[in-house]
């Protein structure tokens, strides 16, 4: 029996949205935050600056997402349009080249040209079969600018929020400490979560995340220390 396979829809720009957003959320907070409290700032100017990071970064991550995917629709759409005017006005030519595709990939040359006539026969079949042919893209799934932006706000906010949490309870060297630990567990989590959307082995992808996030944290303290550690 045929079990098959599944794919997950890669496309729609909602879940690489929310991947990188609560990626960027805990690594660019913890090293804001980490920063402050390294030059001795005071508990609340940390919490200030965590909490302008978090509403700051949302806000520009949420809008980069919307641009890109904007752009990226559109350029797909313009494509899509190229393809369905060549199709209108010179359908031999694109069976030509799709007969040709299909060559090239293997299949003789009768079999080839009687593919490409059937697809031919309808234009809708024949801009998806030339769309997922040539430009390797699907004309039903070109992205969704504002699930992008809405999921990129929500997970960055999110994640900005974890290691700000302590400062809103207590401050000094424990709320740093508690910063750092709980800005780690979600590092490690969050590349834990990534291998099941990459397949890599989740302990590699954890061990990544969670490096990117202590050397950014590190470097950002080692430079609070230096620069504000006199005041």
């Amino acid at each position: 029996m045929n079990q098959g396979h599944n794919h997950r829809n890669l496309q729609g720009g909602g879940a690489r949205a929310a991947v990188f957003g609560i990626s960027d959320g805990i690594v660019s907070n913890v090293a804001l935050i980490l920063g402050m409290a390294g030059a001795n700032s005071s508990g609340g100017a940390v919490r200030l600056a965590g909490l302008a990071g978090l509403v700051g970064g949302a806000f520009s991550m949420s809008a980069g997402e919307y641009v890109s995917m904007r752009a990226q629709s559109e350029l797909v759409e313009r494509e899509l349009d190229v393809e369905r005017e060549a199709i209108r006005h010179e359908p031999e030519d694109e069976r030509r080249e799709l007969a040709a595709i299909y060559q090239h990939r293997g299949l003789d040359p009768g079999m080839a040209e009687e593919l490409s006539e059937k697809m031919m026969r309808d234009p809708e079949l024949a801009l998806e079969t030339h769309a997922r042919e040539e430009l390797g893209i699907n004309p039903a799934e070109t992205g969704n600018p504002f699930q992008a932006a809405g999921s990129s706000f929500v997970m960055f906010a999110i994640g900005a929020f974890i290691p700000l949490l302590p400062w809103l309870i207590t401050h000094g060297a424990l709320a740093m400490w508690w910063s750092v630990i709980l800005g780690a567990v979600s590092a490690f989590g969050v590349g834990s979560a990534l291998a099941h959307f990459t397949g890599r082995f989740w302990l590699w992808s954890a061990s990544r995340q969670l490096l990117i996030s202590g050397v950014a944290a590190a470097v950002t303290f080692t430079i609070g220390h230096f620069i504000g550690g006199g005041h």
